[in-house]
């Protein structure tokens, strides 16, 4: 009994004084937002979902503005083959006919960021859903892409329904924003053509974090975040550094576009930008309102 009365005491100290270490974070980001790009496995498995979804509910409730900017590549992939359709790739991005852009409206605006909504409202938040086409706010223009081969380097490639960002009115996120409300938005944008486009959703967090002059963005990956060649966690990052070790080859492959948002948007005016590993549970807490951290700081 008197074991378990001093393990009780020994648990009670130890949240007592991670809520204290949350403290001072807690009155620096207040009124702040902060945007998050969720993403990878925290988006398909069940335990790390709740986990998300509990973290930006507590941040709404201390008084920090969560926006959230969702994808959903491996949904849209899941439902194209149910329906016998195969996803062509070209330089990592899908290639997107008017079909495939209706299955993916139908996913991202639809199954998925839905799902996150409801997620948010049960965990005691105030969710609400959008796309690029409510409000008008994400206007998209179609990416040009040319073959890499200097033979075929004047050929165009039409990757379908795929965008950029053009420019965003953010006056519908930022209301909900500076309300009770939690925005959770799909990557998908309008041209001037009215053509619907599917557009990255680590450039659609940048380019909102930009807009609304975001204290932080934060993406979620499936990685601890940036490594060294020898596979140790890089807690912090300059743009400089980012640069060269981009030019050495130490940041490749798939994290070349999430370390290019990232440095975009702070030239643009985000404080910082935080690559973190969203495989742990409540990671953006940890990230946000503790000492240690679960990933890559770029300032």
């Amino acid at each position: 009994m008197n074991k378990d009365k001093t393990l009780k005491k020994k648990n009670a100290k130890q949240i007592a004084h991670v809520l204290i270490e949350a403290l001072p974070y807690i009155q620096r980001f207040k009124g702040k937002t902060i945007v998050v790009k969720f993403g990878g496995n925290a988006m398909v498995d069940d335990k790390l979902k709740h986990s998300f979804a509990k973290d930006i509910v507590l941040m709404k409730l201390v008084g920090i503005n969560p926006i959230v900017v969702h994808g959903g590549g491996p949904q849209i992939a899941h439902l194209l083959t149910r329906l016998g359709k195969d996803s062509e790739f070209i330089n990592g991005m899908r290639v997107t006919d008017s079909e495939t852009m209706d299955v993916v409206e139908m996913v991202l605006g639809g199954l998925v960021n839905k799902e996150i909504v409801n997620l948010i409202n049960r965990s005691g938040g105030k969710a609400i859903g959008l796309t690029g086409k409510d409000g008008d706010f994400i206007h998209a223009r179609k990416i040009k892409m040319t073959h890499s081969d200097p033979e075929k380097a004047s050929e165009i490639i039409d990757l379908g329904h795929v965008g950029e960002v053009e420019s965003i009115d953010a006056s519908i996120v930022d209301m909900l924003n500076q309300s009770n409300f939690i925005p959770v938005i799909a990557p998908i944008g309008v041209g001037k053509d009215g053509f619907s486009y599917n557009i990255n959703a680590d450039l659609v967090a940048g380019k909102v974090a930009e807009v609304l002059h975001a204290e932080k963005l934060i993406l979620l990956t499936n990685t601890q975040g940036i490594l060294d060649k020898e596979g140790q966690l890089l807690t912090g990052l300059s743009i400089k550094d980012v640069e060269a070790l981009t030019l050495d080859g130490t940041i490749s492959e798939g994290m070349i576009p999430k370390t290019r948002c990232a440095t975009d948007a702070l030239k643009g005016g985000v404080s910082s930008v935080h690559i973190i590993d969203g495989r742990i549970d409540n990671a953006v807490l940890l990230e946000l309102l503790t000492d240690q951290g679960v990933g890559t700081q770029l300032y």
